[in-house]
């Protein structure tokens, strides 16, 4: 392989994870405030695999409008490799992690990736960089919704759906960091023990016993899953909570507004942010939160890590090894 190309997985067309190919490209160079990544791990996330299938679960007026050949992946965890003009915050050898250019388009599966300087933050040293890679797009999301955008506080009941997932992991934890009262998790039973271990302080096995018959007066519902029933769980909230869903879901507003519930119907979309993620990787550094691996795959078996992820139920997130360290 020449100096100036590297390995990645691209795809040539849209469909199902076998167009991943694994294959000698050009590497890319850093530009004005950029940083060039040597990648040793990336994350493997929802959009990844909707960008696969051309956003085709999207409105077609909300579809971006990519086209092929594509080098997917927004997370990333590797050392920085160069650093272009008007960087001054990274230097050559350092350790980092990031959500790249989310939303938009990235490519992190690929042995060296480029990132806007302040898309990175400094790796936890606590964390090897498949755990680092698992972090930035599920932990920033969790992060920023139940710290930036809820600001929640102190006390109260929360009910998290899809408590194990990569979203859900992260978010039952930061919210016994930021004071809540009672944790409830719903996830399938073989995810009971890592949810408790995790913090969680009742479990809910929805496929044993649906979350809404067991669950009352909870002060909030953080919702990971959505969809089109996600209205049966309205009954879980009290009278003055509020429901505040990370993917779209019909929750019946006139019926939630008549049971005095708050829906945030606003959906809120994860950002870049290395200032965030510093203030998330404090909090894994000190151990107050920590991260699930569902799963890792050889960046070559890409297609692999895709199955994995469509078939649902994950613990924790998926990740590409780039590299053996």
């Amino acid at each position: 392989m020449g100096t100036e190309s590297m390995y990645a997985v691209r795809l040539h067309s849209f469909g199902e994870p076998e167009v991943l190919v694994h294959e000698e490209v050009a590497r890319p160079a850093p530009g004005p405030g950029e940083v060039l990544v040597r990648v040793h791990a990336a994350g493997v996330n929802p959009p990844d695999w909707y960008a696969r299938r051309a956003f085709e679960n999207f409105p077609v007026e909300l579809r971006p409008a990519w086209t092929p050949p594509l080098i997917l992946g927004s997370d990333i965890s590797g050392t920085v490799a160069a650093v272009g003009s008007e960087v001054a915050t990274w230097q050559v050898g350092d350790e980092v992690f990031g959500l790249v250019n989310f939303p938009g388009r990235a490519a992190g599966y690929a042995e060296y990736a480029v990132a806007p300087a302040d898309h990175l933050a400094r790796k936890p040293a606590g964390l090897g960089h498949v755990e680092a890679a698992a972090v930035p797009m599920a932990g920033l999301t969790a992060y920023q919704f139940v710290v930036k955008h809820l600001r929640y506080g102190p006390g109260g009941t929360v009910l998290v759906n899809g408590a194990a997932g990569g979203v859900g992991h992260f978010a039952v934890q930061l919210l016994r960091v930021a004071g809540a009262e009672q944790v409830i998790g719903v996830a399938s039973g073989r995810h009971e023990e890592f949810l408790l271990g995790l913090g969680v302080d009742r479990f809910v096995d929805y496929t044993r016993t649906p979350a809404e018959e067991v669950v009352r007066d909870a002060d909030l519902l953080l919702d990971t899953v959505g969809g089109p029933d996600a209205h049966r769980l309205l009954p879980t909230v009290r009278r003055g909570g509020r429901i505040a869903p990370v993917f779209l879901g019909d929750y019946r507003p006139e019926r939630a507004a008549a049971l005095g519930i708050t829906l945030n119907e606003q959906m809120w979309q994860v950002r870049s942010s290395g200032s965030d993620l510093t203030e998330l990787a404090a909090l894994l550094d000190s151990g107050r939160v920590r991260v699930g691996i569902d799963s890792v795959h050889p960046l070559q078996e890409a297609a692999a890590a895709h199955r994995r992820a469509e078939q649902g139920h994950l613990q924790g997130k998926i990740v590409l090894q780039v590299t053996d360290r």
